[in-house]
């Protein structure tokens, strides 16, 4: 029987599934693509939605999305992550569009493309490294919240027969793996329910009430603004913020994906990657984009996704319901897009980091970090907002307890004649503030050793400190030795002493 799955295992180093094979099982060709299939399903509304706040027309943004996809497929850097206009990146431009007019929007998205290449080419993706464990799962957790809360808008003021589709697409989404698992369980709850209320007339909200989204093609968007520098200066905040949103969240997803399969990625080529694919999105479409986690999650969690074949599918199917199956993409329930959401929320979340067993066992710190991020988005509806207020925060709570850790033990000699300091932890700007609190300046005798075999010195302040302890003693008539230094806190000591004092 052939394999319809993808173990890490048959992943190479890059986090890739080699060509040879998927042309030994070709079963696999087939898990991709229902998967690209449901996740093009749980993307259409959406990116519908957010071309509307964006102001720009729903087409295009379908037509962008598409575009995304599939550059992405081929340049981006982590496998089976979906990659489409969002709703990030639409709250950002809404203003300027709303202001200047949707003319501004094409140079606003190629500016921040070419600032998401210069970012990735630089390789200054790697600072996603310095996002603490804490704030990863804070992130997964108001993400599933956001993803369950934007769905509750299709049960509300909705007509009595909305709620029986809903049961109906949770019981199918619940029942059909019991009978298989080849085909993705919310696929068959979208075909079913739209072909029921279709057959039998049953009048609820679907996706063609969302927007237009019938009308063919667009083409090549054509610049309507003078490239002049008064026009870069309008456009550089906003390109800035659309660059940085889209990274923020493109590779804190693909953390996301890294550790869902067990597989790596290259946060350099994604961020290079979507730069580029941004680029070709303005000129078909005009809208700018960044990793879809709700989409993300659908296509690797509920389709089994693992290769970029899934999003490949998922860029063509886009277009191929764009240009030839509108109208079938029109008559699709909303309600049954809102209960895949839904299930996709509540798979997200992660549970564990919520039991009480496991909040006990953290530190305070964390759970902290955890609780102001995941408030943060919700407040904002921004994980680029609710990241970096969790990563300062947790970043303010590493270096308190650093400076909490330092401390100085004073040992005097047995004949009275000398005095050592013994200092431990990490010396910075943080624990050197205080470092002078620890000496007797006027009753140490006239030796005093320093000794820093249990310390470290990071930064200029440290040395500063030591160089004003050094000159207190040396007023009183009192020598010091300093000793017990490593390599690299000598080396810093030797460049700087004297030269930072007046």
């Amino acid at each position: 029987m052939p394999r319809t799955a993808i173990t890490p295992r048959e992943l190479n180093a890059r986090g890739r599934l080699p060509l040879r094979a998927i042309l030994r099982n070709p079963a696999l060709v087939g898990t991709e693509a229902l998967a690209g299939a449901v996740t093009v399903l749980a993307l259409i509304p959406e990116v519908i939605s957010f071309a509307i706040i964006a102001g720009v027309d729903p087409v295009n943004a379908l037509v962008a999305s598409a575009v995304l996809a599939i550059t992405m497929s081929f340049l981006g850097g982590r496998s089976a992550m979906v990659t489409a206009a969002a709703g990030s990146v639409a709250l950002v431009v809404a203003p300027l569009v709303h202001a200047e007019g949707v003319e501004y929007l094409l140079p606003t998205v190629i500016l921040a493309g070419v600032i998401q290449i210069v970012f990735g080419v630089t390789g200054l993706a790697r600072v996603m490294r310095y996002i603490p464990r804490s704030v990863m799962i804070g992130f997964v957790n108001a993400l599933g919240i956001l993803i369950f809360v934007a769905q509750v808008a299709s049960l509300i003021d909705v007509p009595w027969q909305v709620y029986p589709l809903f049961a109906l697409t949770l019981l199918i989404i619940w029942l059909f793996p019991k009978i298989t698992t080849h085909v993705p369980a919310p696929l068959v709850a979208i075909v079913a329910v739209t072909a029921l209320t279709v057959a039998v007339g049953i009048t609820v909200p679907t996706v063609g009430d969302e927007g237009h989204v019938t009308g063919g093609l667009p083409g090549i968007t054509p610049f309507g603004v003078p490239l002049t520098l008064g026009t870069l200066l309008l456009i550089a905040p906003t390109a800035i913020a659309v660059a940085f949103v889209g990274l923020i969240e493109t590779l804190l997803t693909a953390k996301l994906v890294d550790d869902m399969t067990d597989s790596p990625s290259s946060k350099t080529r994604e961020s290079w990657g979507l730069g580029v694919a941004n680029i070709l999105a303005g000129f078909w479409g005009g809208v700018a984009g960044c990793a879809m986690i709700g989409q993300t999650v659908v296509n690797v969690k509920i389709g089994r996704a693992r290769t970029r074949l899934s999003t490949l599918f998922a860029g063509v199917f886009l277009l191929l319901f764009v240009a030839v199956l509108s109208n079938v993409m029109a008559v699709i329930p909303m309600v049954s897009l809102a209960a895949v959401m839904m299930v996709v929320a509540v798979r997200t979340v992660d549970w564990h980091s919520v039991r009480p067993s496991v909040v006990k066992r953290m530190p305070r710190s964390e759970t902290i970090v955890m609780v102001v991020t995941v408030a943060t988005v919700v407040i904002t509806s921004n994980l680029a907002i609710g990241v970096g207020v969790g990563a300062v925060l947790a970043a303010l709570l590493l270096l308190q307890r650093a400076a909490r850790a330092f401390g100085v033990t004073r040992i005097v000699s047995g004949d009275g004649a000398s005095v050592e300091y013994l200092v431990r932890g990490a010396l910075f700007f943080a624990s050197s503030n205080e470092l002078a609190d620890h000496f007797r300046f006027t009753t140490d005798p006239t030796r005093v050793v320093i000794d820093f075999t249990e310390s470290r010195i990071w930064d200029a302040s440290s040395v500063a400190a030591l160089d004003a302890i050094e000159e207190k003693y040396r007023a009183e008539g009192s020598t010091v030795e300093v000793r017990g230094l490593d390599e690299r806190s000598a080396r810093l000591h030797a460049s700087m002493s004297g030269h930072l004092n007046p």
